[in-house]
């Protein structure tokens, strides 16, 4: 079994780390770089930034951060947000980014996951997919442009296929759970996990060092991702290992 990742995510609206419950209500919470370089120093086992602005201005400034952020720290970091072309993969990799997230645009056009996995491998592209119980449906739906935007597709089926088009990684959010602190969403985590072989990681909802015990044993995830906890140090990277090791997760 392959070690468990702990990720913290900087969420990044026009240069700054931002953090909100449910997508909305969003509040400062530092400057990217800065921040990055102190969770290389903490033992994060990788980073995400994700543009939720993605508006032309924030791209541009995206790729400023991305570089500044390359030269401070030493662990693997995914970008995302505002996608939509290999270019802009190539643009972001240029920069310094070893993976590439993408969400809305792989939505709207599955063919960009294919087509960046064959120019840059697969284990360079990251579907992100934001998702929401969908009660009449008993299952989830995918949700894109910042969790605005609900598109009729269910997670399930998204899910496999974004891997059948070459995706290496999956990044799982959970609509329902973002922000809360109650926990990461085990049920929606777990099937996706158990319905695909590449590595899916969980985000939305943790709020103590078990919630990440649990997404792993229950979720079945192999990655934990979370923001409003390390950003306002209620937790440390160093604390939820610990707890992990000391109940017999393997950790890096």
């Amino acid at each position: 079994m392959l070690a468990k990742r702990i990720i913290p995510c900087l969420d990044v609206k026009d240069g700054r780390v931002v953090k909100g419950v449910n997508f909305v209500n969003l509040r400062d919470a530092g400057d990217p770089v800065e921040l990055a370089a102190i969770y290389d120093r903490e033992g994060a086992d990788e980073l995400v930034f994700l543009d939720i602005s993605a508006s032309v201005e924030g791209r541009a400034t995206m790729v400023e951060v991305v570089k500044q952020t390359a030269g401070e720290i030493t662990i693997p970091f995914t970008v995302g947000g505002g996608i939509s072309s290999v270019d802009d993969m190539k643009r972001l990799l240029r920069a310094g980014a070893d993976k590439i997230g993408i969400n809305t645009a792989a939505v709207k056009n599955p063919q960009l996951i294919s087509d960046g996995a064959r120019r840059f491998g697969s284990q360079c592209i990251v579907v992100a997919i934001d998702a929401r119980f969908n009660a009449e449906w008993g299952e989830w739906e995918v949700f894109t442009h910042g969790g605005r935007n609900g598109t009729g597709i269910k997670a399930l089926e998204w899910a496999k296929r974004a891997e059948e088009l070459g995706a290496g990684e999956l990044l799982l959010t959970s609509m329902d759970a973002d922000g809360t602190k109650d926990g990461f969403d085990l049920p929606l985590t777990k099937a996706v996990s158990e319905l695909v072989s590449i590595p899916v990681i969980a985000s939305g909802g943790a709020g103590t060092k078990d919630h990440f015990y649990d997404v792993f044993t229950e979720g079945k995830a192999d990655a934990g991702l979370a923001a409003t906890i390390f950003h306002y140090k209620e937790l440390t990277i160093d604390e939820v290992k610990t707890n992990l090791r000391q109940k017999g997760v393997e950790v890096r």
